[in-house]
């Protein structure tokens, strides 16, 4: 009996399909690799035999490789699934993981990329229950809503772990809903929030749905994963605990989504309040900084004071005093005005 893994592999370049099949043929165990140059084609294989990986690209005629991995999600919620595609696009990126993939990939073009490439795919191949949430490689609940939220989208996530189920909501970028053993709202969704590993599908949207959240996503998740950190029991470095309890008081004035602290010289001391990734935020922060501090330098404008972001999503806002740099994350609701005087506020509070 074989007992090898099987890859499907989509893309309609047929020159490239023999190009990969042949390089994941190599790989340890020596997987079963099919080949289809249609999504047509690769949803039939699909359905009429198991397979372990999906691999697809995203630029294809008829059907792309977005559509099929929404399929894909619906139809076989535990595939894995891989994009290998030349679309570098944070957007396409986005939209990719909100699909469910576990890894976007831009096809390699070198011997090291080549290697990378290889020993992802095998890492993929071997991986086994663990925890997070199948579907999008370590990525959490949090996540995953926040990149539907960000792209905009409106589907049904239905989640499970274990004997538990739910469902969340999201309307066009909105958190709108959300359900598990009886309750609605910010109570289901916080009894969803706090389990730790499962499954989950993106299902059709269902925009008729009684709206019982209110709250922007962000805020909402904000205060949620708040409420989780003061919950939480596991140990941590007394400095960096009693550091991002500080900040607690100054996460609840109105309009704030996240604070970040950071020393210019000493990466090590970074402070953080509902930020993800607070060291990439702290680099970009520091960038943003500099490069502003010296135009100002350049136009001699005096020494910078405040640097104020706009977008759509939320507002930014970064200033120094002495060695360090401070970003506060606000509504987009908040006003340039009240932007500042709050900033005010909570640079007064903060380095007092």
């Amino acid at each position: 009996m074989d007992n090898r893994q099987k890859i499907l592999l989509l893309d309609d370049d047929s020159d490239l399909l023999d190009l990969y099949r042949e390089m994941l043929g190599q790989l340890t165990g020596k997987p079963e690799v099919q080949t289809s140059n249609n999504g047509a084609r690769a949803l039939s294989l699909l359905e009429t035999e198991p397979f372990d990986l999906l691999i697809c690209d995203l630029k294809m005629p008829k059907m792309d490789g977005l559509q099929v991995l929404s399929l894909v999600r619906r139809k076989h919620p535990t595939l894995r699934t891989v994009v290998l595609t030349s679309v570098m696009d944070e957007q396409f990126r986005s939209r990719v993981y909100a699909l469910g993939a576990d890894l976007f990939w831009i096809k390699p073009g070198s011997p090291e990329e080549i290697s990378q490439f290889k020993d992802c795919i095998a890492s993929l191949l071997g991986k086994g229950t663990t925890s997070g949430f199948r579907g999008m490689q370590n990525k959490s609940l949090v996540d995953i809503i926040q990149i539907e939220c960000l792209t905009h989208s409106s589907s049904v996530l239905r989640i499970s772990s274990g004997p538990l189920s739910g469902r969340i909501w999201i309307n066009d970028g909105d958190l709108t809903d959300a359900e598990t053993d009886g309750t609605r709202g910010e109570e289901a969704l916080r009894a969803i929030l706090a389990w730790k590993a499962g499954n989950f599908e993106s299902l059709p949207a269902e925009p008729g749905r009684p709206r019982t959240i209110f709250k922007s996503y962000n805020a909402l998740l904000l205060e949620l994963a708040q409420h989780f950190d003061e919950a939480q029991v596991q140990p941590r470095e007394p400095g960096a605990d009693s550091a991002s309890r500080s900040l607690a008081p100054l996460s609840q004035i109105d309009g704030v989504e996240f604070l970040l602290s950071s020393n210019s010289t000493d990466k090590s001391k970074l402070t953080s309040r509902g930020v993800e990734r607070p060291e990439r935020m702290a680099a970009w922060a520091h960038d943003c900084l500099d490069r502003f501090a010296k135009l100002g330098e350049k136009l001699e404008a005096g020494p910078l004071e405040l640097v104020e972001g706009r977008g759509p999503q939320r507002n930014v806002a970064l200033t120094t005093r002495g060695d360090t740099e401070h970003c506060v994350g606000w509504l987009a609701s908040v006003s340039s005005e009240d932007l500042r005087a709050r900033m005010k506020k909570i640079m007064a509070l903060w380095v007092s």
